[in-house]
């Protein structure tokens, strides 16, 4: 197994490249689909990493739940540097794993929160809230989606401004954006070399919505000032946001985006140059993760079978 190991915890800097040439040179939903993938399987990959140092690291430790042959040093020198590494990766795992308990019950609780200040509302695909404060989001549900809109924030916007408004969310939430945001987060506190590519994701998806938006409404324009009068009016009104799906992204270029002309939506092999290279550079890391994070399992199951059958 030896220094293999550890490469899918820092294999995820390969990343990085594709993480910023995609946003300014891909579809904003080719850019969420393909970064969400890698930053699900290189986080996945990083956990198995901690997960066989870990065994390693418990197996030092005086009064292991785990069998004795465990502690045999034919286990302890699969890794290198075992007694430092392997009781580090006991925190650094319980670390991850608590945040990601974090995100998760954070999420549930914001979107339980949610439903119960609706109940009392027409059960509609549209929801307005009688509040002083500006702001809007997409709640998905269980068996209806809604759109949340406050009157204060209706009544800064002109007719066709919010028209523009409603596409945007409506487009969050037929793109099931939430599970694209939660994934990426998830990863990103997995393995926090994972972050660049949740700020990107977090950034398409707001693009993905603003061209569905446009596309909808039929004037980028429109939609641009939109955007513009709500990120305005909105500023600093706290809102708990459901997986990132509150947040409005870096609003300027957004905006500037929009006052553009729109995305083309490329196939493969119409990406080259740069862009092509950070793709493939990214691709031979998550499979690179994937091959080590195989290799090591499979080599610390049969030395773990061989000391102490299971």
């Amino acid at each position: 197994m030896g220094v293999f190991v550890f490469l899918p915890l820092i294999l995820p800097l390969s990343a990085w490249p594709i993480a910023r040439l995609a946003e300014q040179h891909l579809h904003p939903r080719t850019t969420t689909r393909m970064l969400t993938a890698l930053a699900v399987a290189m986080a996945l990959c990083s956990t198995v990493c901690l997960a066989l140092v870990m065994v390693v690291g418990t197996a030092q430790l005086p009064g292991n739940p785990l069998p004795d042959g465990w502690s045999d040093p034919h286990v302890r020198a699969a890794v290198p540097f075992d007694e430092v590494v392997g009781k580090a990766a006991i925190p650094a795992l319980g670390v991850a794993l608590l945040a990601c308990g974090r995100v998760l019950w954070r999420h549930g609780r914001v979107r339980r929160s949610a439903h119960r200040a609706l109940a009392g509302l027409p059960a509609t695909a549209v929801a307005v809230l009688p509040d002083g404060a500006p702001y809007a989001y997409a709640l998905p549900g269980r068996r209806r989606d809604r759109v949340v809109v406050t009157t204060a924030l209706l009544r800064c916007l002109e007719s066709a401004e919010r028209r523009a408004l409603f596409a945007h969310e409506r487009a969050h939430l037929a793109g099931r954006h939430h599970r694209f945001l939660l994934a990426v987060q998830l990863a990103s506190h997995a393995n926090p070399f994972l972050r660049p590519l949740r700020t990107t994701v977090t950034y398409a998806t707001e693009r993905w919505a603003d061209e569905e938006a446009a596309a909808a409404v039929g004037d980028r324009r429109v939609v641009a000032r939109a955007i513009g009068k709500a990120a305005l009016v909105s500023r600093g009104v706290p809102v708990p946001t459901l997986a990132g799906m509150a947040t409005p992204g870096p609003v300027p270029r957004r905006v500037a985006a929009l006052l553009g002309p729109a995305p083309v939506a490329r196939s493969w092999s119409s990406v080259s140059g740069s862009v092509g290279w950070a793709a493939w550079t990214a691709a031979a890391g998550t499979a690179a993760s994937a091959m080590a994070s195989v290799n090591s399992a499979l080599t610390m199951y049969f030395i773990l079978y061989t000391e102490a059958p299971l």
